[in-house]
């Protein structure tokens, strides 16, 4: 077992429940800051501040203290019993003279269906893939520890990436169990990639990879207040990646910050001879950090989304507020009227959801195949009937999606391919539309309201959320912290034409720069532990 898991820090053991709130608790290290940026650690550790290795020992007793104890937040699966040994490595570089670049020594947590070749299992939150050690690095991963960077763990995340049932928890999987939101314990974490959202949020790392199929970084990232980046479709490989779709599925960064998510995806981004839909990443990739400037949105035409308004009353008014910062800010704001009509979304989200079925069946029956021979279940339909003998995958709900998944027809079949052409057709005509007839350049709109409570009996409220159009179109999609509401952060959503990426992140920093909306969490076990309703709550 990793050191981090056995022996406690004074302070790791100080975690205290009181009046409702978990504290952070700060690094042995006192110049170590858990929320700190990656180029605020690379300059402390330039300057001799800290090490790598004592940086990853922070945040392995953050783990300990925060995620296995204390508020018991359930982000991480596993850990990289090698991480210690490898931040060693990056230290050694680092007196020698061999700085990789601006991620030399970061700890970064990969999404737990990214393979990893640490001895970690690639589960996908699943016991059927317990024993999934695969012993190979997905070529993501393996562009980011060439940078540097020190693989720490695997993240919890909605099992199989919220594609087992209709009526799935964001967040929880058989082997973790419930990822928690650190603002709110009793809030959901979205998904799928939760355990990424949660770790950054609550500071048990200083970077993240999800995965993004349909809303999977951008609503994590949002309930969690962190920036999240799903890239245009082909920009980041997916090999060694559990799939669901290729016609949908990227990995994308998470993070604290804008300049942090661009740093990654400057290691990130490449073509892939594995993956055929990266043909074009090395044509388009470029350096995403290089126009970071607060005053990128001055003169900038932005379109105003609001086909969620209403739902959020607050969060409508937090959005004012950020709209306020953009124009002051030097942006030209233009609302956007042609907006897809109910029965052209209505289209697209059902034939996407039909499409998606087909291809996962096709993409998950072929990833099985070529496991391990310790893997058992090499078919979906071992899958259903593994499920259906193991108790402790189904206390909370079924495997709808599956069982329909399973029933599927091919990939040749004509009706699939149509479904396919019209989501995806009329996805990006919607997009197109708005920014050519309005002459705009972005995009902006609420990401999501804030979390919702978990409840396992009668289901979540969706507030609703942007992330179907980029994500059937392939388009990229990043949100940004902007705000909170009774103590829940809130997001703005930037959507941009493919290979944008350089232009939304360096919109997305200048509106950062303007506002500094992100908050660290308290770690409240429920909303009446907030000051503004304790009182209500309890008046005696």
């Amino acid at each position: 077992m990793p050191r981090s898991l056995t022996a406690f820090t004074a302070a790791t053991a100080a975690a205290l429940l009181s009046a409702g709130t978990v504290r952070a608790q700060p690094a042995a290290n006192p110049a170590i800051d858990p929320f700190a940026s990656a180029p605020q650690q690379e300059a402390d550790m330039a300057a001799g501040r800290y090490t790598s290795e004592a940086l990853t020992q922070a945040y392995l007793d953050r783990i300990a203290a925060m995620d296995r104890k204390g508020p018991k937040l359930n982000a991480v699966i596993a850990l990289n019993t090698h991480a210690l040994a490898d931040a060693r490595k990056a230290d050694a570089e680092r007196k020698a003279g061999k700085v990789r670049g601006p991620l030399h020594g970061i700890p970064v947590i990969l999404k737990d269906n990214i393979e990893s070749a640490d001895g970690t299992a690639t589960t996908a939150g699943s016991l059927a893939l317990k024993d999934n050690v695969t012993g190979r690095d997905a070529p993501l991963v393996k562009r980011l520890t060439d940078a540097g960077a020190i693989v720490i763990g695997k993240a919890n995340l909605s099992e199989w990436a919220n594609f087992r049932s209709t009526h799935s928890i964001s967040g929880w999987t058989a082997i973790a169990g419930l990822a928690r939101n650190p603002y709110l314990l009793d809030r959901t974490a979205c998904g799928s990639s939760a355990g990424s959202g949660v770790a950054i949020a609550a500071g048990l790392a200083t970077l993240a990879v999800g995965t993004e199929t349909d809303g999977s970084v951008t609503c994590p990232s949002a309930t969690n207040g962190v920036v999240g980046l799903k890239p245009t479709l082909g920009l980041v490989s997916r090999t060694y990646v559990v799939p669901i779709s290729p016609q949908q599925d990227t990995p994308g960064p998470m993070t604290r910050y804008v300049t942090d998510t661009a740093l990654m995806l400057n290691a990130m981004a490449g073509s892939d001879p594995l993956d055929p839909g990266t043909k074009e990443a090395d044509a388009h990739k470029t350096d995403y950090a290089a126009g970071l400037k607060p005053d990128a949105l001055k003169g900038v035409r932005v379109g105003v989304l609001r086909m969620t308004a209403g739902r959020s009353p607050q969060t409508d008014a937090v959005f004012e507020d950020a709209l306020a910062a953009m124009k002051k800010a030097g942006a030209v704001l233009i609302e956007i009227r042609t907006v897809p009509s109910d029965s052209d979304l209505s289209a697209i989200s059902g034939n996407e959801g039909e499409a998606l079925r087909v291809e996962f069946k096709a993409a998950l029956n072929s990833y099985l195949a070529g496991l391990p021979a310790a893997v058992k279940t090499r078919t979906m339909d071992d899958l259903i009937a593994f499920n259906n003998k193991e108790s402790r995958e189904t206390p909370l709900f079924g495997q709808e999606i599956f069982e329909a998944a399973a029933k599927a027809p091919g990939l040749d079949d004509a009706g699939y391919q149509q479904r396919r052409e019209r989501a995806r057709t009329l996805a990006r005509q919607a997009l197109d539309k708005a920014m050519a007839d309005n002459q705009v350049e972005v995009l902006v709109g609420p990401s999501t309201g804030p979390a919702t409570i978990v409840d396992p009996i009668d289901g979540s409220r969706s507030l609703g959320s942007y992330s179907t159009l980029p994500a059937v179109s392939g388009y990229p999609h990043l949100t940004v912290p902007m705000g909170k509401v009774s103590g829940l952060p809130v997001n703005v959503s930037f959507i941009g034409l493919p290979w944008s990426e350089a232009r939304l992140l360096a919109f997305g920093y200048a509106f950062e720069q303007a506002t500094h909306a992100r908050f660290n969490p308290q770690f409240l076990a429920n909303v009446g532990a907030l000051p503004e309703f304790a009182k209500a709550y309890d008046p005696r």
